[in-house]
């Protein structure tokens, strides 16, 4: 029978939840709007700006970790602006957290949300058009209704990508008990220790029990707004 948590074990999980959280919050409006754009309007360059955005989903997640960390280090590139001049320092924190979860996770976001408005009839929109309605409300109205389930399932797919994040959240904020260690940054901790077996199957039994309710939640969203579109 696996023992309690220790204050380690329940601060990495709420640090974990806090970042998927944040980063999902974060890249929602983003990921809405970009899976728009590629999915409606056709430009110069759009596959090259398709190909960028999947860029993290084949790159070693510590290459994305060392490039934000070139960014957005203290001494990065931007990072040295929002030091300097407001006060922000992102590496190092759980914000920094949070950032390496949103470059890991948007791509599955987009993904799933582009799908779902691809799916949108658009002789839907083009009959509200006709109707007086402007291309927003068109959107808030008829599109963004109709593609809920892909966002549900992006939303999930982004929490569940968010809170497994390792390579790139601890190239860029380090493995810091209490401040950046989250759940896997945890268990990679408690497998380097020894006697730690215990403590790294608890972890692991906590991040598979997380996963699995996402994933049956997204599903029961998924059949409710289907039931009531049908409805």
């Amino acid at each position: 029978m696996l023992s309690p948590l220790t204050p380690v074990e329940v601060n990495a999980l709420l640090l974990s939840l806090k970042v998927a959280f944040w980063a999902v919050l974060c890249a929602l409006p983003f990921g809405v709007m970009l899976a728009w754009v590629l999915s409606r309007l056709h430009f110069p360059g759009k596959s090259f700006l398709d190909a960028l955005l999947h860029l993290p989903l084949v790159l070693p997640p510590v290459v994305i970790g060392y490039l934000l960390l070139v960014a957005l280090g203290r001494n990065g590139i931007i990072g040295r602006i929002l030091n300097e001049h407001l006060g922000i320092s992102i590496a190092f924190t759980w914000k920094g957290a949070v950032a390496a979860s949103i470059v890991m996770a948007f791509p599955l976001l987009v993904r799933a949300v582009r799908l779902s408005l691809d799916a949108v009839d658009a002789r839907l929109e083009m009959a509200a058009r006709t109707l007086g309605a402007g291309p927003w409300r068109v959107f808030f109205t008829v599109t963004l209704p109709l593609s809920i389930p892909g966002i549900v399932a992006g939303m999930v797919l982004a929490f569940a990508r968010s809170l497994g994040e390792f390579g790139a959240t601890i190239t860029f904020v380090s493995n810091i008990a209490g401040q950046t260690q989250t759940l896997p940054l945890a268990l990679y901790t408690m497998t380097q220790i020894p006697n730690g077996e215990e403590a790294a199957m608890r972890l692991c039994f906590i991040a598979i029990v997380i996963a699995l309710l996402a994933l049956i939640g997204a599903n029961w969203l998924e059949k409710r707004f289907a039931r009531h579109f049908e409805g």
